[in-house]
């Protein structure tokens, strides 16, 4: 058996790849797994290190804008294409796969759509509730498209090839209860716990409300704990909070990067972050109670789209970043955490948006196509 896959650009594209490949290969002993990414993409760090091979092709973004200079870069997108048809060619030759699965990035592109053309079982899977470009695009040759939400299925031209799957989380988020998690974190008291983060890169304008959060949170003797990650913005965050005399002992931790997230997400009883893919998925997993603040800065506004559907069905406060600040931002978290009863219902919605077992579903998915093109 061997299995292609095909994915790059964020790790929200390449983790539920490599979720995937460790699932197959722990069931078929003979399992060969090769990995093909963009040239330039955090895909070139990530899958080595989690011990694939990489095979890579030259492909460039789609920009939507349209200055010249976006213009002039999409021109030189579409004069690469013939060259990374050709890679693709090359690695479909050498490694002869039995099935080609995109988990989304533009090199995706034209790897799964020259597999679909040579006959081989080929799906993609889209961790955000609208596909993206490339996403889009393959759809209309593929076999199967997987997809996190039902609610996701209105967007595709041809439902019948749908499935509703889910998207791969981590094992260790389903590890630790609330109330063993509260204990490894020795937290010895009734304060609920907030977690709040922007992703590992953090965000600049999100960090800097996060002053007048932690300010407000001080002045009244922190009537909750609080764990923040602050990513790159670490530095500057805790330079300001100096610089005004915030002293955060007493409730609040601020950390670089929050390395046990499964354990601190398992403690905490609202989550406050942004509405990337990944994320999203882990929430819907766990059912923790959430106010989402979606990032503007990404392509096609898709956070938003993926918040939106949280809280469409009641399981997500969505608020969005130029309408609010960090002391609009504290006031919604102490009323969320005064409310029991509506934290209550998010989870119960959240659990009902869920789907048990992800890594299972698309498994299974993508064994009846490997079945079908024997």
């Amino acid at each position: 058996m061997k299995i292609l896959f095909t994915c790059g650009g964020t790790a929200g594209h390449i983790n539920p790849a490599i979720a995937l490949a460790r699932l197959f290969q722990a069931r078929h002993q003979d399992c060969q797994v090769l990995f093909a990414g963009a040239d330039n993409g955090m895909e070139r760090t990530l899958v080595p290190h989690e011990g694939y091979e990489l095979r890579t092709v030259h492909v460039n973004t789609i920009h939507r804008a349209w200055k010249w200079k976006d213009i002039k870069h999409n021109i030189m997108t579409v004069v690469t294409l013939p060259q990374a048809r050709r890679q693709a060619r090359a690695i479909l030759d050498e490694f002869k796969p039995d099935l080609v699965v995109g988990t989304g990035g533009y090199a995706s592109y034209p790897v799964v759509k020259e597999a679909a053309r040579r006959g081989i079982p080929t799906a993609v899977h889209e961790s955000n509730a609208v596909p993206g470009l490339t996403t889009k695009l393959l759809s209309k040759v593929v076999d199967r498209v997987m997809v996190g939400f039902e609610d996701s299925r209105k967007h595709y031209p041809h439902p019948e090839r749908v499935v509703v799957t889910g998207t791969p989380v981590r094992r260790d988020f389903f590890d630790h209860t609330r109330k063993e998690a509260r204990q490894a974190l020795g937290l010895d008291d009734d304060r609920p716990l907030v977690l709040s983060y922007w992703g590992s890169l953090g965000a600049d304008v999100m960090n800097r409300y996060m002053v007048d959060f932690f300010q407000a949170e001080a002045a009244e003797s922190f009537p909750f704990h609080h764990v923040h990650g602050a990513g790159r913005n670490y530095k500057s965050l805790t330079a300001a909070l100096k610089e005004r005399g915030v002293d955060l002992t007493g409730g609040a931790e601020v950390r670089e990067y929050i390395y046990d997230m499964p354990l601190v997400m398992a403690a905490a009883d609202l989550v406050v972050c942004r509405a990337g893919a990944s994320t999203v998925s882990e929430l819907t997993a766990i059912a923790k109670p959430c106010v989402l603040v979606p990032s503007p800065n990404v392509t096609n506004n898709h956070q938003e789209k993926n918040a939106r559907v949280l809280e469409h069905h009641g399981a997500a406060v969505v608020l969005l970043e130029p309408e609010i600040d960090g002391a609009a931002l504290y006031r919604e978290v102490k009323e969320l955490l005064a409310d029991p009863e509506k934290r209550s219902n998010m989870s119960k919605a959240l659990t009902e948006l869920s789907v048990t077992d992800a890594a299972e579903e698309i498994y299974q998915t993508l064994m009846s196509l490997m079945k079908r093109g024997e």
